[in-house]
């Protein structure tokens, strides 16, 4: 039996310190006061698993408001009559009174159980982890998800996904929380306040975001999903602010403080509330089937979004100057999404995946890749008795002149950094990968062959939101239609859903990956009633999806 000598606790000066991308600032504690006021208030959790370790979380709130010393304990079964590992860790209010464990020397590909006990007697529950399998390997499994805005609707595919018994891992694609402000366009009062979703404001301090993560923790489906299966958790724009990038983000404003003391927040109290070490990027070996890479996409080397809007304001050609957008700014070299040295470490991570002779290179990062225009036949998104207005018409008509140029509208996309997405796939190509991308952040479900200089290189399977609206929020026609209209326009694209909520399973094998996306309720009714299907998959050495 491993005793874990050192105490494991995560200090606001580790945090800040170890992501070294983010400034040290001084910032208040601060404490959520969402949930219990203490105990364990929000149940435990386990993520950023290896082959022989895995990150254990907790929160205990002690009845003093002070320190407290917790026992972990690892176990083979239930009763812990089998336990493997011991551990001690420190749960207080310079953490949030969060708690985050690693335990190693592990057995790869095991499931195991995990508890905390207080010195007082007072027993956490029960929660469930695996780690990572070596070596030869058959099948994996893993549950994919996105978004999940807590005044959107209910986080039925979490509670869904917890209650089946046949998932290895999840993946955590990005907007874990919103930070926006309770009410937001698409806000259903009654959900915000029968959610107690704390504050009320957009989140801005350290003790903004601790209380906006105390409450989504009190989600009784994300505490089983969390409870029942590892995660590996990434960051997209809204656990900081909407449209984030490396030194700012669209929607932080001069009265909100400075960006590095806000970034310096977010990500303290993201690094407190998920069990992941502080790597912004990760590669993780599933046996020889696979090499996952978690990427970050938004604050490590992101360049600020481009402005097609602005670019094209009271030009007298709007489409020269979109040529001139197109040809200038947008084909910059320079603009990256990762950049360079995390491009470099992909680049180098492919191949070594390729030449150990692993299966699948499976790229889990936040926003679609796959080049995406505007369609030319947009009549469907409305009804017969709502068209759109006339000033909407002449913006969706300057929108598909730009897409027959070439120019999308999703600049906060790959699309607005195009050199990076050819590297990225010539990084791929020149290493031989069987290439998979995971992508997240636009609420709808798509999915899409990736081309590089016109010849196949992988496929991308974009996930639905947990809750957020999506294509949904803006446009009321019929579904399938709208779908239709996206596919005829777009020849990589093969199949979407603009209209449904859920998650995605990701099932591989060596010879194939195969993704389904599962659909249920969200918005006005908590249930875990499947409402469909949809899967597509890929066979080693085609690079292109096929249907199942």
């Amino acid at each position: 039996m491993k005793e874990v000598s050192n105490p494991s606790f995560v200090s606001r000066r580790t945090l800040l310190q170890a992501a070294a991308l983010f400034p040290v600032v001084a910032l208040m504690p601060g404490v959520a006061l969402a949930g219990p006021a203490a105990g364990f208030t929000h149940s435990v959790a386990s993520g950023d698993p290896l082959q022989e370790s895995v990150t254990l979380w907790t929160r205990f709130v002690p009845a003093d408001g002070g320190a407290a010393e917790l026992r972990v304990e690892v176990a083979r079964d239930t009763a812990f009559r089998k336990i493997v590992a011991r551990g001690l860790a420190v749960a207080g209010p310079e953490t949030d009174f969060c708690v985050n464990v690693r335990m190693h020397t592990l057995k790869p590909g095991r499931w195991y159980y995990y508890r905390f006990t207080a010195s007082g007697g007072q027993v956490s529950d029960i929660g469930r982890t695996r780690t990572l399998p070596a070596g030869s390997l058959d099948n994996f499994r893993i549950g994919v998800f996105s978004c999940a805005n807590a005044t959107s609707g209910w986080f039925n595919a979490y509670g869904h996904a917890a209650a089946r018994d046949d998932l290895d891992l999840i993946v955590h694609l990005g907007d874990y929380i919103y930070e926006s402000k309770l009410t937001r366009s698409d806000a259903l009062k009654e959900l915000a306040v029968s959610r107690n979703i704390q504050p009320q404001h957009e989140v801005v301090s350290l003790l903004d975001y601790r209380q906006r993560y105390a409450s989504y923790r009190m989600d009784p489906d994300l505490q089983a999903l969390h409870r029942a299966y590892p995660m590996i958790a990434m960051c997209d724009d809204h656990e900081t602010v909407n449209n984030s990038w490396q030194h700012g983000a669209k929607n932080h404003g001069a009265d909100e403080g400075t960006w590095p003391d806000r970034m310096a927040a977010a990500m303290q109290a993201w690094h407190e509330w998920l069990p992941m070490r502080p790597d912004p990027y990760a590669r993780y070996d599933l046996g020889d089937l696979a090499s996952l890479f978690r990427l970050e996409t938004r604050i490590v080397g992101r360049s600020k979004q481009l402005d097609l809007e602005a670019s094209l304001k009271d030009a007298l050609d709007p489409l020269a100057a979109g040529i001139a957008f197109r040809d200038g700014p947008l084909a910059d070299p320079a603009r990256t999404m990762m950049g360079a040295v995390q491009e470099q470490w992909l680049a180098e991570g492919l191949a070594r995946s390729t030449t150990a002779g692993t299966k699948w290179q499976i790229l889990a990062q936040q926003t679609i890749m796959s080049p995406t225009i505007m369609p030319r036949d947009y009549r469907a998104w409305y009804k017969p008795d709502a068209p759109p207005s006339e000033s909407k018409k002449a913006e969706l008509e300057l929108a598909v002149k730009l897409g027959e140029l070439g120019i999308s509208p999703h600049t906060d996309r790959w699309d607005g950094y195009p050199a990076a997405r050819r590297r990225l796939l010539a990084a791929s190509r020149a290493a031989s990968a069987e290439l998979v991308v995971l992508s997240g952040d636009s609420h709808n479900a798509w999915a899409f062959d990736l081309e590089h200089e016109g010849l196949p290189v992988g496929v991308e399977f974009a996930g639905h939101s947990v809750s957020s609206l999506g294509m949904d929020k803006r446009y009321f026609g019929d579904p399938s239609a709208i779908a239709r209209s996206f596919t005829d326009t777009n020849h990589n694209l093969k199949w979407c859903d603009t209209s449904r909520r859920g998650y995605m399973v990701l099932d591989i094998t060596p010879e194939t990956v195969t993704n389904e996306w599962l659909f249920l309720h969200s918005r006005h009714q908590r249930s875990l009633e499947l409402l469909g299907t949809h899967r597509m998959q890929v066979h080693r050495g085609t690079h292109q999806l096929a249907e199942v």
